[in-house]
């Protein structure tokens, strides 16, 4: 099965998860005399509202946490109404707002508000969606120094469009100009980038670069995460340098995750999120992969092989309904994960629920994928081992659900709904 196969046994619905702004008046201004380079070198205290709220010596920083991402980092447009509207119908909208969207800027601002050092590799145009861009994500202490900025063109955009009926949200997305190719990076912006980096994210956009972006890193030995949302161009390339694969909002095939781990023998986990029905994650142990032509050396201990779809049932099994915070089962420390015709493999399988959100309190949807990123981020970062990691992502992912637009509801560090998880 290649990995191309698959990605269509993951293949999610098709939306771009977005971010959050401060208001509807999305106005920018910029320096008399800037032209295309107009970011800024961000200090402390230019970033008043970051310090104060991240300051807390009881909540320890990882050592290494230096995340350097390549994606896509747009303005949004969002708009609420009572029901999506049908063919030629002309409704209004209860609420508007303006902000900072595309997976990996939010990604990227929910790892720094969390405490991470976030570096984004993206390409905008000297506009004024390019300029407001920038300054949003500088304000949430994102590293704006490697992004390319274009004289000529047009910064990217998300029409969103939120049906406070149904919950779900459409999206129309326009994207930049000028596209971003490898050679808009030069060399020393590169080896700038990933000096010091503990983990390199990529959300397939832009994936000539991030390629690049992805091989240099391997060469450096620093861990790959890759948010395979749906099947992109490069995706391919992509999942053969990867160390973490999380497939976000699609349906699940537990077969398929093993066959991911046996055809990518360098991934140690592959993340499937479900929405409101939680997640499931498939860990590989430091054993050797074992695959159902090959036998074990003699006299060596193996670990028990189970149905990997049977076991993913039995974990079900044992989650509480009644609980309304995340919570994580998993299977025995190490077990053989089979799949009829495909192979095995050595490792856990864990399934983790998504928080119980009352509807009274149940906002926005958009970008919760791009929580549950930053939050894994972080999580790496930090060391946490899955049943911590998995329920801690989700925390976080439910917070970003309570307010407009994927960056509004993303919780600070301080947040005492995600202290506990992070003590």
């Amino acid at each position: 099965m290649s990995i191309t196969t698959v990605s269509r046994h993951l293949s999610s619905s098709s939306f771009l998860f977005p971010f959050p702004s401060s208001s509807l008046n999305f106005s920018y201004s910029i320096s008399k005399g800037r032209d295309c380079n107009f970011r800024k070198n961000m200090s402390s205290s230019s970033h008043p509202i970051q310090a104060s709220s991240t300051s807390s010596s009881s909540l320890p920083l990882p050592q290494d946490r230096i995340v350097v991402g390549v994606g896509g980092t747009v303005v949004d447009y969002l708009a609420t109404v009572d029901a999506f509207p049908n063919p030629d119908d002309k409704i209004r909208s209860t609420s508007l707002k303006v902000q900072g969207g595309g997976n990996a800027g939010n990604a990227l601002t929910c790892a720094a508000r969390l405490g991470l050092n976030s570096r984004l590799i993206s390409k905008l145009a000297n506009d004024a969606q390019g300029r407001g861009i920038v300054e949003e994500l500088e304000a949430d202490g994102v590293d704006t120094s490697h992004l390319v900025v274009s004289k000529d063109g047009n910064s990217p955009f998300t029409y969103i469009i939120v049906d406070n009926q149904r919950k779900t949200r459409t999206c129309i997305h326009t994207p930049g100009y000028p596209p971003m190719v490898p050679h808009d990076m030069t060399q020393s912006s590169l080896m700038s980038a990933l000096d010091g980096a503990r983990i390199v994210y990529s959300d397939v956009r832009l994936h000539e670069t991030a390629l690049v972006v992805a091989q240099e890193a391997s060469r450096r030995n620093i861990p790959i995460l890759v948010d395979a949302e749906k099947k992109r161009d490069g995706l391919d390339e992509l999942l053969n340098l990867a160390d973490y694969v999380a497939w976000t909002e699609a349906s699940s095939i537990p077969s398929a995750l093993v066959s991911m781990l046996m055809i990518l023998p360098n991934l140690k986990f592959v993340i499937v999120t479900l929405g409101d029905d939680g997640c499931i994650m498939l860990e590989r142990s430091l054993d050797v992969l074992i695959t159902s032509s090959r036998s074990p050396p003699p006299g060596s201990l193996q670990p028990e092989e189970v149905d990997v779809d049977s076991s993913l049932q039995l974990l079900k099994q044992r989650v509480d309904g009644s609980s309304t915070i995340p919570t994580c089962i998993s299977s025995k420390s190490v077990v053989s994960l089979s799949a009829k015709g495909i192979g095995a493999v050595n490792g856990r399988l864990l399934v983790g629920t998504a928080e119980k959100i009352p509807p009274s309190e149940l906002i926005d949807t958009t970008g919760a994928g791009d929580a549950f990123i930053g939050a894994t981020l972080y999580a790496i970062c930090a060391g946490m081992p899955p049943e911590k990691m998995l329920p801690f992502a989700s925390q976080v992912a439910g917070a970003s659900c309570r307010a407009l637009g994927a960056r509004t509801g993303l919780p600070w560090r301080t947040d005492p709904r995600i202290t506990p998880h992070l003590l």
